[in-house]
């Protein structure tokens, strides 16, 4: 169990190196990463939780909140190569289960809505891009391969291979990835403003087909 869990933080130091250009030593990613810092900490209390250990578990998100900024529930499930870049701001609901291979930035919010019982916060897929400042909330489902932009607030399911933009989100069928995978956020559109183009395109495009009023005949009052 031991050499498992090793294994785990090794996976959980790796994908730093592989997604971040700024990582570049091994010190430097243990002790100034505060992502890496919470998720080391979230692993040893989630399996305090799961023992069944009270207290404890909360124990420690409290003070890993106060000393990093981000803030796991110890009942969180989450998956392999977790990777919060920049981390501040960062809350992770009790009933979250986070697939693998998953990217989040700062300020993401995965939360409930309400005041229910059960699940009652997000499930995010494999290979999912949260953009900073977006909010998933509810027990609805990420697809995986999914990109959600910055300053997104999702609150329906959103199926496989999509990118989410908007207030509240919305699915957006451009794929505005790189040859990486990596989500473009500087590319994204404003859905808003494409419709309302699609609707000043169509307005013009029924006053070209409408008939013309005939000219007035020279000499004619």
């Amino acid at each position: 169990m031991l050499i498992r869990a090793i294994n785990k933080i090794k996976e959980d130091i790796k994908v730093i190196y592989e997604k971040d250009p700024a990582a570049n030593n091994l010190a430097e990613v243990l002790f100034c990463y505060p992502g890496l810092q919470a998720l080391i900490s979230h692993r040893i209390a989630h399996k305090l939780a799961y023992w069944g250990v009270p207290f404890l578990p909360r124990f420690i998100s409290y003070w890993t909140r106060i000393f990093t900024g981000i803030e796991i529930h110890p009942k969180a499930r989450i998956g392999n190569r977790f990777f919060i870049d920049h981390g501040e701001g960062v809350v992770i609901g009790e009933t979250t289960i986070i697939g693998d291979d998953v990217l989040i930035y700062q300020q993401v919010t995965l939360g409930g809505t309400g005041n229910e019982h059960g699940k009652r916060h997000p499930t995010i897929g494999n290979n999912v891009i949260i953009g900073a400042g977006a909010k998933v909330l509810g027990n609805i489902t990420i697809g995986d391969n999914t990109r959600i932009g910055a300053g997104s607030v999702v609150v329906e399911n959103v199926p496989e291979h999509c990118t989410v933009v908007g207030v509240p989100g919305r699915v957006v069928q451009q794929k505005f990835i790189n040859q990486d995978g990596i989500l473009m956020h500087n590319r994204i559109p404003d859905p808003v403003k494409c419709e309302l183009n699609r609707l000043k395109y169509e307005i013009q495009e029924l006053k070209s087909q409408s008939p013309q009023p005939n000219p007035p005949h020279p000499g004619r009052e």
